[in-house]
């Protein structure tokens, strides 16, 4: 299935910024790829973070003995 060519645009990055892209690229990788690829990992970590954030969470120990005072058998 052949991916669909969007239309491209041309950025002004420092050239330190481009080197700094370039380390990450592997070869043969185009900027576009190499881009798609840090912004994927860097979408998945944040999802991560939102997920494994333990701010304002209880054990289930605390969780189960809440629930007993709240609903006693």
């Amino acid at each position: 299935m052949a991916k669909y060519q969007e239309k491209n645009t041309t950025i002004a990055i420092p050239m330190s910024v481009k080197e700094r892209i370039q380390e990450y690229g592997l070869k043969g990788e185009s900027y576009a790829e190499i881009l798609e690829r840090l912004l994927k990992s860097a979408r998945e970590r944040m999802l991560r973070d939102v997920v494994m954030n333990e701010e304002g969470c209880i054990s289930i120990e605390q969780a189960m003995a809440e629930a007993e005072k709240r609903w006693p058998k």
